[in-house]
């Protein structure tokens, strides 16, 4: 079998990439059809969680898809939608517990900015309907969903088709939008937002999203302290939505169930995805507080909105295999002692002049590079960096994932780092071997 563009019939994602071709994976290592083992150091996309090949998690796939694989969300409920939101309920931050199950990220982020606009609709304030993001943010690819996207490069071809929603920077303190260091900063970065909420009108305003701990456009930026509950604060004081992506901070993957658990915060809306099923199976979520669902049934019956694989029966019941599994491994806690582990060794790479920082929480990582460590200054796009990086990387068998453009738009170089949870110290130390081996023979 022929495969690779333009051989053959699949729309690759990457189409002057040459793919290997994967045959099986286990814990946390892939295999290739010609043998070779790769690390698998970001979990694709920050996505496995509990390993690959766990065979508990196949079986209750198959037993699901014995007994009914398939109903309309409209039609039937299942046994395994019902037992795994009450699972998945016992372990949310207090106040969320209503649970509409959807396939991926983007799919759960356009039912969170659709559910603000139904909420305040029925409210008798039809005027509220913008969602504010942050710039340098990642929360989806459908066209809701790139709307809040800060990512420059990836908005750029589709801006006609964008909706206005406003942004405001992140709180990126490495390269701080404000020029200002912390502590003494007094968070401007949060008071940035109700700079944009003054200027935008308060009562145009629907909801706030923003991931906790920002992930793939800038990497495992995590935010001073006062950060989230100050952006809560403001979002109270509006009478504006709060929400939270946590599709690839939550499901354990910073050392909390969810990345807002650090800071004692709880959203009107979260949302859920990638470790939700560990990559068993497309699954996410959207999850929010009883009396927007109960507001909403008052006026029209109900949630103006629905796909045709929600509420899933196999897609809930690996969702609950894949709890199950991380609850009785105790691969939360894992996740967060793994995870102090992995930043400390990670530090030792400062030696090499091109890694300007290195950061992050629990198994969320990131190492970002830089001409000089002094300046900050990046590297220029033409150089390809992270590019370089990945594909050595890769050939010495470690998967990365890579991130690129979130300095000005179009320079900016890091590569996250995020194994499943079921790593062990000796395999960090392994992935910290590969990365020596792979920045020695980098020429910047």
């Amino acid at each position: 079998m022929e495969y690779g563009y333009p051989k053959g019939h699949v729309f690759y994602r990457k189409l002057a990439r040459a793919y290997p071709l994967v045959t099986h994976g286990e814990g946390i290592y892939l295999y290739d059809e010609n043998g070779k083992r790769y690390i698998d150091g970001s979990g694709g996309a920050l996505v496995v969680n509990v390993g690959h090949g766990q065979k508990e998690i196949l079986q209750k796939m198959t037993e699901q898809m014995g007994q009914v694989a398939y109903v309309h969300g409209t039609q039937f409920t299942t046994k395994s939608l019902e037992e795994y939101a009450e699972a998945l309920g016992e372990i949310l931050p207090s106040g969320l517990g209503k649970i509409y199950f959807l396939s991926g990220g983007a799919e759960a982020v356009e039912a969170a900015i659709k559910l603000t606009r139904q909420f305040y609709l029925e409210s008798g304030q039809s005027q509220r309907w913008r969602v504010v993001a942050r710039w340098h943010s990642y929360h989806g690819n459908t066209l809701g969903a790139l709307s809040l996207t800060g990512r420059i490069g990836m908005r750029r071809p589709y801006l006609p088709l964008l909706i206005d929603f406003p942004h405001f920077p992140p709180p990126y303190c490495y390269r701080c939008p404000f020029g200002l260091t912390y502590p003494n900063c007094e968070i401007e970065c949060a008071k940035a937002l109700e700079n944009v909420i003054r200027m935008e009108g308060p009562e145009t305003i629907s909801g706030v999203i923003l991931e906790p701990i920002i992930g793939a456009t800038i990497g495992a930026v995590v935010p001073p302290d006062e950060y989230l509950p100050l952006i809560q604060t403001i979002c109270k004081r509006y009478g504006i939505l709060f929400m939270n992506d946590e599709v690839m901070t939550g499901m354990g993957r910073t050392g909390k169930w969810f990345a807002v658990d650090h800071w004692k915060v709880v959203p009107d809306i979260m949302v859920l995805g990638k470790g939700l099923s560990g990559g068993y199976f497309p699954l996410s979520a959207m999850i929010t507080r009883s009396q927007f669902v109960e507001r909403v049934k008052e006026k029209r019956g109900g949630f103006v909105h629905g796909h045709t694989f929600s509420h899933h029966a196999v897609a809930c019941a690996v969702g609950l295999a894949v709890l199950q599994f991380i609850k009785k491994n105790r691969l939360v806690e894992h996740s967060e002692q793994r995870g102090v582990y992995l930043l400390k060794r990670l530090e030792e790479l400062k030696v090499f002049p091109f890694v300007g920082d290195v950061r992050g929480k629990g198994l969320m990582t990131a190492i970002e590079f830089v001409k000089s460590q002094e300046t900050k200054e990046p590297f220029p796009r033409s150089n390809r960096f992270t590019e370089r990086v990945i594909d050595l990387a890769f050939e010495n068998g470690l998967v990365l994932y890579p991130g690129t453009g979130f300095v000005d738009g179009m320079n900016g170089d890091m590569v996250m780092v995020g194994p499943p949870f079921v790593i062990e110290e000796k395999q960090i130390d392994e992935i910290i071997g590969i990365l020596k081996r792979t920045f020695a023979n980098l020429n910047p």
